[in-house]
């Protein structure tokens, strides 16, 4: 994608598509609005709105991506959206992302995602986890609990520490291995960091893909929503297969367990595993297309920091 190539999209048009995310964003975050109300939870829907930082208001909001102008009156909705200029000039007023703005205020953030999600790209895809980073967060459930306490563990809790204890873990992505129990932490064959993230993760493992919606939302509104929601489903769909494959029992909410203590669970794991890396795979290129089209200031990345969530 180029920022340099205008579109200019007239009321009509960009109003129908902005209607039309809404009613996509609405699907996923109206069932969770509405269990907060209630104080209800849901181990697998509730994910993207916890543990990731945006919430469904912002979800609903739609942003066309850079290089897009919304020309109408409508546009004015966009005068106080930050990153955004908006032009009065009567039903010609339009609005269009502040490229230079946003490069300028997230400009090692830019950086830093440009250099993680192709370092991804380019490593060697890991499809031998098998989901044990779930595991891992539960073993020795009888001396720290577990972090989900309303959901029992399919195989109890020495069960549990069987499977740790019987396979080699190797997880390479820090935001699952900081939530290690404190005894499987030395279990773990690598020992991720914030400051080696750039370093470790790969294109097979479930939460370098699913957090490839938060690197979408980070970088809105450069990213048009249509690709952001497009990460937000592949997050949705893999945290779905992560939890299905965790120590816990979704018998009461409708998920059959994938038995990764078993040679047909392995299998059926690493199936959907090597679906999703590709899936996640082409996401990653357009996101790569995004970022390689912002020209950040001069000197602005000299210190990249590390980004967490």
């Amino acid at each position: 994608m180029s920022v340099s190539a205008l579109v200019e999209l007239p009321a009509a048009q960009w109003s129908e598509l902005a209607a039309a995310h809404q009613r996509r964003a609405r699907r996923f975050g109206e069932p969770f609005t509405t269990r907060r109300m209630t104080g209800a939870k849901h181990p697998i829907e509730d994910f993207l709105f916890t543990y990731y930082t945006q919430k469904p208001g912002q979800l609903y909001r739609w942003h066309p991506g850079a290089g897009v102008r919304l020309v109408g009156q409508q546009a004015r909705d966009y005068q106080e959206v930050k990153f955004y200029r908006f032009t009065e000039a009567g039903p010609d007023s339009y609005a269009e992302v502040d490229v230079p703005a946003f490069a300028a205020a997230r400009a090692r953030m830019i950086e830093f995602a440009r250099i993680l999600l192709s370092k991804t790209s380019q490593r060697q895809a890991n499809f031998a986890c098998f989901g044990l980073h779930e595991w891992a967060m539960a073993y020795k459930s009888e001396v720290n609990g577990i972090r989900h306490d309303y959901l029992p563990l399919r195989l109890g809790a020495r069960g549990t520490d069987r499977v740790v204890e019987e396979h080699r873990i190797r997880c390479t992505h820090f935001d699952a291995f900081r939530f290690y129990s404190p005894q499987a932490v030395e279990l773990n064959e690598l020992q991720p960091t914030r400051e080696t993230q750039r370093d470790l993760e790969q294109p097979g493992c479930l939460h370098a893909n699913m957090d490839l919606y938060k690197w979408a939302y980070k970088l809105l509104p450069l990213v048009p929503s249509e690709l952001m929601m497009d990460c937000f489903e592949l997050a949705w769909d893999i945290r779905t297969m992560d939890m299905q494959a965790s120590p816990y029992d979704l018998a009461e909410w409708g998920y059959a367990a994938i038995r990764i203590e078993s040679p047909e669970g392995k299998a059926e794991y690493v199936r959907a595993q090597k679906r999703f890396a590709q899936r996640a795979e082409v996401l990653r290129t357009r996101l790569l297309d995004v970022v390689n089209s912002i020209k950040l200031p001069t000197g602005s990345t000299e210190t990249v920091t590390q980004e967490g969530r």
